[in-house]
């Protein structure tokens, strides 16, 4: 068995498990009638759930529960991991390296996913947060503040190491946009807090600060895409197989900024009076029908990466898979009470799924393999 050295890349695990908790929120919260605002438990079981349905919803509850508890200790364990290992000569070569240095941007990402924790599945258990949700906003900006100029100065400095040290671009592969994916991640919490604050200050705080970081975000992703694709068609086949998890990384790219532009559509219409009417429609039914064909496309291409590869290999990069899956299901939540409520809609998001808890699980046995150095016929790499 070939093990390599330690990757931030692990931390996509608990970014993977953080997803998957926001998943069940978001599909209740768009799907189920609950009244005003963000729901919460009291909400979902006001409407006296009973035999099947009430497993189902019991079923989702438990989901959030564990996932969001994996969340955590995966976050500490990889934390503890990512500041020994940046105390290492190999962590200058990474951040020098730009075909290399994206893989320190996964703990950011993984850390804004815990501020969705705390907005969506954790508050929805906690009658204390749920009922003074608003009190949270401020703690929240502030931490939200302080990420949000430690991700501006590190997107600077490694856009600076780019241009100055220059790299050979048609070695760049799709794991290049998690820089925009950092930044709409970033904008889409931003968004968020200017949606929902009842508090001028903070909602036109975050919106302008969100605008900052949401269109250096699209910029990079519309820029990343084109020389990606340029560099691949360059290319003769496909990419060598580590890379090939990242080509989905496209829909929890669209999935965060087309989110981010539904919340920022609702900060214009509460706090300055907009009517934008069809707006919301537009970002959300353009953007879903994109991850809709896109994610087809993908598959349709990694379909002999799973036939000859998947199941007898593990890598850290293979965890991409999950979060493109997660961000279907929740684009797919929004753009099912916006654009269409159908019954097939919903069953494939249910199937999405599942196939997602039972993928992420099927990582994390092998991640666990590897990691103690069980060879049970699992070839594995970092």
């Amino acid at each position: 068995m070939k093990t390599k050295d330690w990757s931030p890349l692990v931390f996509l695990a608990s970014l993977g498990a953080g997803g998957i908790a926001v998943m069940p929120f978001v599909l209740m919260q768009y799907t189920i009638e609950h009244g005003k605002g963000l729901i919460n438990r009291s909400q979902l079981w006001s409407n006296k759930f009973t035999g099947l349905t009430a497993g189902y919803y019991y079923s989702l509850e438990t989901i959030m529960i564990i996932f969001t508890l994996l969340h955590f200790v995966l976050t500490i364990w990889f934390g503890i991991q990512f500041f020994k290992w940046i105390k290492t000569n190999e962590f200058k070569e990474v951040i020098n390296n730009p075909l290399k240095n994206t893989a320190i941007l996964a703990p950011l990402i993984s850390i804004l996913m815990t501020m969705n924790l705390f907005i969506g599945p954790i508050r929805y258990f906690i009658p204390m947060l749920s009922n003074n949700f608003q009190s949270l906003f401020l703690p929240a900006m502030i931490f939200w503040s302080i990420l949000f100029i430690f991700v501006m100065w590190l997107e600077i400095k490694l856009l600076g190491i780019s241009f100055k040290k220059g790299f050979d671009i048609n070695k760049i592969n799709f794991g290049w946009l998690l820089h925009p994916f950092l930044l709409g991640m970033l904008t889409v919490i931003g968004t968020g807090l200017a949606a929902m604050s009842e508090n001028v200050t903070i909602a036109n705080s975050a919106a302008f600060m969100s605008l900052i970081s949401g269109s250096m975000g699209t910029f990079l992703l519309l820029v990343k895409l084109i020389v990606v694709f340029k560099s691949h068609f360059a290319a003769n086949g496909l990419p060598e197989k580590q890379f090939l998890p990242s080509f989905l990384i496209v829909i929890p790219n669209i999935t965060l900024f087309a989110i981010s532009a539904f919340r920022f559509g609702h900060f214009l219409e509460h706090h300055h009076g907009f009517e934008l009417g069809a707006y919301f429609y537009l970002v959300m039914g353009i953007s879903f029908a994109f991850e809709i064909w896109y994610m087809l496309f993908g598959l349709s291409l990694l379909k002999d990466y799973f036939k000859q590869h998947h199941f007898k290999e593990f890598y850290v990069t293979q965890w991409g898979f999950i979060c493109p899956l997660v961000a279907f299901v929740v684009l797919g939540s929004f753009a099912y009470n916006v654009v269409l409520q159908s019954p097939i809609l919903y069953g494939v998001f249910i199937i999405t799924m599942i196939i997602t808890i039972a993928l992420y699980l099927e990582l994390l046995i092998k991640h666990i393999q590897c990691s103690r150095n069980k060879n049970i016929g699992l070839s594995c790499e970092v």
